[in-house]
């Protein structure tokens, strides 16, 4: 049962953020703006609440706080130095002044941080199926700004629309293996499973905070900062609602 709820939140996540990605791209620039504002607070607060409120109380539960939180500290070291190396970091903008660059470094990214992202899933649902399917949710919450931004950035290197569909959707089933290869190797490495989840809470707050966080400081006003800290507390609420009802 949990490998069937893990295969279908991977595939939901991939069918989901490529293809309301696609969807969203046919909106008009304005409209485009205006959810894009909204999905990218929303997932702020679905990826800082499930690494807060489910992954590292997780880890917290088998490890001590002196070796769980110095991993999460590395975790977001490793991140960061993976991002300069171009090899992480993503566009969650419209325009992207990063990511200028070919659009290959753009799939080759894309394809590590989804094969990650599969096996934060495949990892959490080894905790509990409540925590995984809130992974799962702030996975999908932040694949949907992403891949606008990819489509974005492929079309603008050249890529035809029907292209850029196609090679995203390739490297967002990239979750798929890494989530398969992490839950059929558990048995084996089980006693590593809290040390994964603390890297994987790691992976959600540098997300958080180095990808989306800095693009809406640009965005000012009052109404904004009411509507955007809205959205974080809704993203927040969504993951705290799963885990109060647990199994």
């Amino acid at each position: 049962m949990t490998a069937v709820l893990m295969i279908t939140f991977c595939l939901l996540g991939s069918i989901c953020s490529v293809g309301l990605a696609a969807l969203l791209l046919l909106a008009k620039d304005h409209r485009l703006r205006k959810l894009t504002s909204c999905l990218i607070p929303y997932a702020i607060g679905t990826l800082l609440g499930a690494a807060f409120f489910g992954m590292i109380p997780h880890a917290l539960n088998q490890l001590p706080s002196t070796t769980v939180l110095p991993t999460v500290l590395g975790g977001i070291i490793l991140f960061f130095l993976l991002e300069k190396v171009a090899l992480w970091r993503h566009c969650h903008e419209e325009v992207c002044e990063t990511h200028t660059r070919a659009g290959e470094m753009i799939l080759i990214g894309d394809s590590i941080h989804n094969f990650v992202d599969g096996v934060a899933i495949a990892v959490a649902f080894s905790g509990s199926i409540p925590l995984g399917i809130a992974t799962s949710l702030a996975v999908i919450a932040h694949e949907v700004p992403q891949e606008i931004g990819d489509f974005a950035v492929l079309l603008e290197s050249g890529y035809t629309r029907r292209k850029a569909l196609w090679y995203n959707a390739l490297s967002s089933l990239a979750a798929l293996p890494g989530a398969l290869l992490t839950y059929y190797l558990l048995p084996f490495i089980r006693p590593l499973v809290p040390y994964l989840l603390s890297i994987s809470a790691a992976s959600f707050i540098y997300i958080a905070l180095a990808d989306l966080v800095p693009g809406r400081r640009r965005i000012g006003g009052w109404k904004n900062l009411l509507v955007e800290l809205g959205f974080i507390l809704l993203g927040i609420g969504t993951i705290v609602f799963f885990h109060a009802h647990r199994a």
